[in-house]
């Protein structure tokens, strides 16, 4: 309530201040918003007021423009919507989370301890912080982060939204569990993890992320470039924008305690 009230008084300072910046401002977030398939009060309370002031409306403009660029928002992806040598480097980084997956749930185990939500982070929009395996310190032509989320069990988000639609989100479940209480609600798709553990979509659409059973939930958390028939002019534009997510992590992932960093 109190964020909602404070971004509603920021609002309205812009109109009586900059009144053709922000009815400009708005304009392009009303052409982002409705791009989520529920158009319900949750959506627009969460987008204008809530989470998604300061991540996907401060970026809409940015956003929209990268637009231009793509290959149509499918909103939720397949391996086959990535060309393949980008389906390549998927595949290759996942098997080895998938060959080494005992061990890397011990190590994050290790450093997570008590806390309810950790990440532990490999590469993060292409600056590496952890070292520790071989196969995630080569350069990538696609993937710009490596990391794994975990949830305490008994443990969700809020719906909410990412920032920058250059890249898409790759989550995959390491320990999926036979039960319909731990999933990824994105619009109208409802992912459950014993179904599939691998789940590619937009993450600047509103989504959450549901663990109601005991357990720990550990997922692959991996960022990739968007198909594009200008890949090389998608990468010149994430390069100054990956700086500012980097200083920016912690903030947009305050919840979380960040784990991994070099010894």
């Amino acid at each position: 309530m109190k964020k909602s009230v404070l971004a509603a008084l920021g609002i309205a300072v812009a109109l009586l201040v900059m009144p053709v910046f922000a009815l400009t401002y708005i304009a392009l977030g009303l052409v982002d918003v409705m791009r989520n398939e529920r158009k319900n009060f949750e959506l627009f309370d969460r987008y204008f007021f809530g989470n998604g002031f300061f991540t996907a409306w401060l970026f809409a403009p940015v956003n929209l423009f990268v637009d231009l660029f793509c290959y149509r928002n499918k909103r939720v992806y397949l391996p086959e919507d990535f060309s393949p040598d980008c389906r390549q480097e998927i595949e290759e980084v996942l098997s080895v989370f998938v060959e080494r997956k005992d061990e890397i749930i011990a190590r994050i185990n290790e450093d997570l301890g008590d806390e309810r939500r950790g990440m532990f982070v490999y590469r993060w929009f292409g600056k590496r912080y952890n070292s520790e395996i071989e196969e995630f310190n080569k350069p990538f032509n696609y993937l710009r982060t490596i990391a794994v989320s975990v949830f305490d069990g008994e443990e969700s988000t809020t719906s909410h939204f990412g920032p920058l639609r250059l890249t898409l989100r790759i989550l995959y479940n390491l320990t999926p569990m036979e039960s319909s209480n731990v999933f990824i609600e994105c619009g109208r798709t409802k992912h459950y993890w014993h179904d599939d553990p691998l789940f590619i979509f937009d993450d600047t659409l509103i989504h959450r992320s549901v663990n109601e059973t005991k357990g720990r939930r550990y997922c692959v958390f991996m960022d990739v470039m968007r198909p594009s028939p200008v890949p090389k002019l998608l990468t010149a534009f994430l390069a100054p924008l990956s700086a500012a997510s980097r200083q920016s992590r912690r903030i947009f992932y305050r919840r979380w305690r960040m784990l991994g960093a070099d010894r």
